[in-house]
């Protein structure tokens, strides 16, 4: 009866974003930039994907989930980029509640996801270099495929979660979101209502789909660096670590601005820095993971050289 109640008190049908700068100029160099950065996102991330389906020296699990992680990156930053440059360039820039609503779900669904598909990966590393012998039948297509599945099932349900609890609250007034997105801490700060259960439940939550697959890869990672330093060769050592570091660096690009996002208390948040947080994770490090698997990766560029010429042979 109370969430039913509070619906009725809901009189907002529509949001204003807010975006960057309320000056025409800067919105339109802020348009070119991040039309590009989106432009590269794509052609990156598509990339990958064509050269992991295409080249069958790429059909293994670690490329498995590189091309998923790429899938995903690609999903979600066209979940907001694309509205977000349409608001920088036009002076209409509102969202329906029902289309808020929509954004907020689908990008907590791939973020979640994102999170335990960077566990599977560090699982995979860790059982390349730590059981090599055993790698093709401790990491089958099986396993791979469920733990893919399992990642998207628990983003589904817990964005369900996160969604749920912000938008059953009364939105009465004003409406306008200091934000480029439907992101959650800034759409609390529009509710009627107090938020603090709101806080506690990302909070419990942001435990839950962060800590705990940070754990997961710190432990992998531990066990990983036992096993190279067992390594006797000095070439070996560099070979089986160049093998993490990708995955090293574009895990802390996305996780640690995810933490500080939403493991923090609402009013503690500057909408500013939030901004700059959330360009972060959505828009930069998705456009910087295929560039740092592509340039410390001899697979990759090989993939790649190989379909140029077979379009050159084509002509």
């Amino acid at each position: 009866m109370q969430s039913r109640s509070w619906r009725n008190q809901s009189s907002v049908t529509e949001f204003i974003l807010l975006g960057f700068s309320r000056n025409p100029r800067t919105n339109w160099l802020l348009f070119f930039l991040f039309l590009f950065l989106y432009l590269f996102t794509v052609l990156g991330n598509g990339l990958i994907v064509t050269l992991i389906r295409v080249d069958a020296r790429l059909h293994t699990p670690m490329y498995f989930f590189l091309s998923i992680l790429s899938l995903l990156d690609l999903s979600y930053t066209t979940t907001t980029v694309p509205q977000m440059l349409i608001h920088l360039v036009s002076k209409n820039k509102t969202i329906s509640y029902i289309g808020c609503v929509v954004q907020m779900y689908v990008f907590l669904t791939l973020g979640i996801t994102e999170t335990w598909i960077f566990a599977a990966m560090a699982y995979d590393r860790y059982v390349a270099i730590c059981y090599p012998l055993h790698y093709g039948v401790k990491m089958s297509q099986t396993l791979c495929v469920l733990l893919v599945v399992s990642s998207a099932l628990c983003g589904l349900i817990c964005a369900l979660v996160y969604t749920v609890f912000a938008m059953n609250l009364p939105y009465c007034g004003p409406n306008e979101i200091n934000h480029f997105f439907c992101e959650i801490p800034a759409v609390l700060k529009l509710a009627c209502a107090d938020t603090s259960l709101n806080d506690q439940v990302d909070f419990i939550l942001g435990f839950i789909l962060l800590l705990i697959p940070l754990a997961l890869i710190l432990a992998s990672y531990i066990h990983i660096f036992m096993a190279i330093l067992r390594i006797r060769s000095t070439q070996g050592r560099v070979k089986a670590f160049s093998t993490c570091a990708s995955h090293i660096t574009v895990v802390t690009m996305f996780c640690i601005p995810c933490m500080v996002m939403y493991m923090r208390p609402g009013a503690e948040a500057s909408p500013e820095d939030d901004k700059k947080l959330a360009l972060f994770y959505n828009v930069i490090s998705a456009f910087l993971n295929p560039i740092i698997y592509s340039l410390r990766n001899k697979d990759v560029k090989r993939a790649f050289l190989k379909l140029i010429r077979m379009g050159e042979d084509t002509q």
